[in-house]
């Protein structure tokens, strides 16, 4: 670990997915001395990328997981975070960037912006992480990387500025111009390891000096020193150098860098941008918050200082072959293999036992971790986002979580299937704070949530390797209720005389609707016709009817009881009695107030670009939604509509289907509504086919 802070870099390459990523990723490592062989996704070898470390990743191609790993470029160290593309895994992003001080977005040259590529900028900006760009795939048919910088000015407003232009294109591709020195690169040798610089070819003079006057116009926005420079014709490297550094830092430049990691073209260049323009730990302002005497709490500014007190923070939890790892990013101070630290969040002081650098899936053992630095501990017991003290009461501020938004029921096949899946969902839940589980107390079943399809796929199939447990999938049964409609009038007696003392309890009043949905009691009773012992019997009685409705067998929702009258017996009246004739009371008239099924409406919130408006609207009218405001601010909308939950199950393939992968939805619950007419037929059906069965 160097000394020397400002020779640090913590960064993050993210992007839309299959953009080259982790391709990207394992060229850097191979580049630095850090792997000796190269490895491709997908690879013919059958051993994947590097950064790839789970079996199921290299099985479909994709990163599901974030995987950490360093090396060293011409004497800085570079902490790389490979997140990934999809979608489902936006949680892997999300704490990267959190903890992150500058990151590589990367761009497929033939794609260019696409939807995952808007969702990670908007996650860059949440953390004002800033960025460079590297336009991959410079190789592919089609490739325009002049376009791609212009998409990145248009969709997603970054003042991007060309640094290099490619030497050929497609399948002629050999190399880049440098604009800063107006040299070219080529890369040779089996695997790009042997740069060759050269002249400019003559074809490309004319642009490359268009190209390097308009990058000059750009960067010189950030330095006094070189717009003087360009007026007396004296710029240097190092005052561009600094100009765009300074662009960089102030999140207002974006320079753009272009490649192709798979034919090894362009992959050094980008380090020496990495080293040269993103910042340093030093040059990140982090604030945290501190509970001062009397319990108040003030912000602070985190110093970055090895010779401070350590604060530093858990920001992704992970069971990996060495036992329970907890990865931290340090903020300011050291750690110590053996120091006492404490939890900010439980205030529970633990010890640091084994402490390493990660390499992917492999470790290696460290005595010593000082700030700016990212690494593992070992046994740690905490969740993800707590901070860790060397005893003062700090706090970091808390990464975005976004609520799940699809479910599935999951069935083990047997008793022993049952622990094994109890033990997964413990361990993935601490993992992963998008992954929720929870029983439903009317079903039973153990329903998992998370952010798509193919986030819920990919923990049912850990569960079947990693813990061997054989579960069943299904939807998940929707909370149906039942109310009625109009005001009953009951009057009803229970007699039973089966020698000795016997049972008698009389009861008159009123069922009426209740517009909160809740139940009430009241007793009008007067004249002792029912003793006041017996009215909390009563109200027990009702309360237990309404359990399970007689219309669809469905719990009753807003229902007053009014008790207006009665009669009890010296000797055959008592709890057991008017309990029983309050549920008997139930039964014979609550399907005179007219029932209806209800259904659990929620609340869907949609963010995504303006122009794909009208198909986001037919999304939900197909599936009765009921638009209810909608907003638009800078080209993107936001549609809230009401829609019944049982239509939900599999809107966001939809969703992502109707709009390219650019919107994204929330969902909570809003309230309950009446079923159309076909639903509650079908609801009705399906709860006499369950009592002609018996169930």
């Amino acid at each position: 670990m160097t000394a020397d802070m400002s020779r640090i870099r913590n960064i993050g390459i993210s992007a839309h997915i299959d953009s080259g990523k982790t391709t990207l990723t394992e060229r850097i490592l191979f580049y630095t001395g850090r792997i000796r062989a190269i490895h491709e996704v997908r690879g013919k070898d059958g051993v994947g990328a590097t950064m790839d470390s789970m079996e199921l990743e290299r099985e479909r191609g994709i990163t599901i997981q974030s995987a950490a790993t360093f090396t060293m470029w011409k004497d800085h160290h570079v902490n790389i975070i490979d997140t990934p593309g999809h979608v489902d895994f936006t949680i892997e992003v999300e704490r990267a960037l959190k903890v992150l001080d500058g990151a590589v977005l990367v761009l497929c040259a033939v794609a260019g912006v696409q939807s995952q590529s808007i969702t990670v900028d908007r996650q860059m900006k949440r953390y004002a992480v800033p960025r460079i760009a590297f336009v991959n795939k410079c190789d592919r048919s089609g490739a325009n990387p002049a376009r791609v910088t212009d998409q990145l000015r248009e969709k997603l407003k970054h003042n991007a500025v060309m640094m290099q232009i490619p030497i050929g294109l497609e399948d002629k591709l050999e190399g880049v111009v440098d604009l800063v020195t107006m040299r070219a690169y080529r890369f040779e040798g089996d695997n790009g390891e042997n740069i060759v610089e050269g002249d400019i070819p003559a074809s490309l003079q004319v642009e490359a000096e268009s190209r390097r006057e308009a990058m000059l116009d750009a960067v010189s926005m950030f330095s006094d020193e070189l717009m003087e420079a360009i007026l007396e014709e004296a710029v240097t490297e190092d005052l561009i150098h600094g100009a765009v550094r300074n662009g960089v830092l102030a999140n207002e430049l974006t320079p753009v860098f272009m490649g192709s990691a798979y034919k090894n073209k362009g992959v050094q260049l980008l380090l020496n941008a990495v080293t040269r323009y993103l910042p340093a730990p030093t040059d990140i302002r982090n604030t945290a918050i501190e509970v001062v005497k009397g319990g108040e709490e003030q912000e602070f500014v985190l110093s970055n200082s090895v010779d401070d007190p350590m604060v530093c923070n858990a920001f992704k939890l992970e069971e990996g072959p060495y036992g329970q790892l907890t990865y931290v990013r340090i903020y300011q101070g050291k750690l110590r293999k053996g120091d006492d630290i404490f939890n900010s969040r439980t205030g529970k002081k633990v010890k640091i036992g084994r402490m390493g650098r990660m390499h992917a899936d492999e470790m290696e053992e460290i005595e010593l971790a000082s700030a700016g630095d990212i690494i593992a501990l070992f046994g740690i017991d905490c969740a993800s986002g707590d901070t860790f003290t060397s005893g003062a009461r700090i706090s970091l501020s808390s990464m975005h979580v976004p609520e799940p938004v699809v479910s599935l029921a999951v069935v083990p096949e047997d008793t022993k299937a049952q622990d094994k899946l109890a033990k997964a969902l413990h361990r993935f839940t601490r993992e992963d704070p998008t992954f929720h589980t929870a029983v439903d107390d009317e079903t039973g079943d153990t329903i998992i949530s998370g952010m798509g399809e193919l986030h819920l796929e990919v923990y049912i199939e850990r569960i079947k390797r990693e813990y061997g447990a054989t579960v069943q999938t299904g939807a998940p049964q929707v909370k149906y209720r039942e109310t009625i409609t109009r005001v009953v009038e009951f009057d009803y007696t229970h007699k039973k005389q089966t020698g000795g003392s016997g049972q008698y309890a009389k009861v008159q009043g009123t069922f009426e609707p209740s517009e909160d949905g809740e139940f009430h009691f009241e007793s009008k009773v007067t004249g002792g016709n029912i003793p006041t012992e017996y009215i909390g019997a009563c109200q027990k009685g009702f309360a237990s009817s309404l359990v399970e409705g007689s219309y669809i067998g469905a719990p009753v929702q807003g229902m007053n009881v009014v008790l207006r009258d009665g009669n009890s017996h010296a000797v055959d009246s008592s709890d057991m009695a008017f309990r029983t004739a309050c549920r008997a009371t139930v039964r014979k008239f609550y399907g005179h107030g007219k029932p209806v099924a209800l259904e659990p409406l929620m609340l869907v919130s949609i963010e995504g670009p303006t122009e794909y408006q009208g198909d986001i609207i037919k999304t939900l009218m197909q599936r009765r939604g009921v638009i209810v405001g909608t907003t638009e601010d800078k080209g993107f909308i936001r549609i809230d509509a009401n829609v019944p939950l049982a239509e939900m199950f599999g809107y966001a393939s939809v969703l992502r289907s109707a709009t390219a992968g650019k919107a994204e939805f929330t969902m909570e619950f809003a309230r309950y509504a009446p079923a159309p007419a076909e639903v509650a037929e079908e609801l009705v059906k399906a709860y006499q086919e369950r009592r002609a069965e018996g169930r």
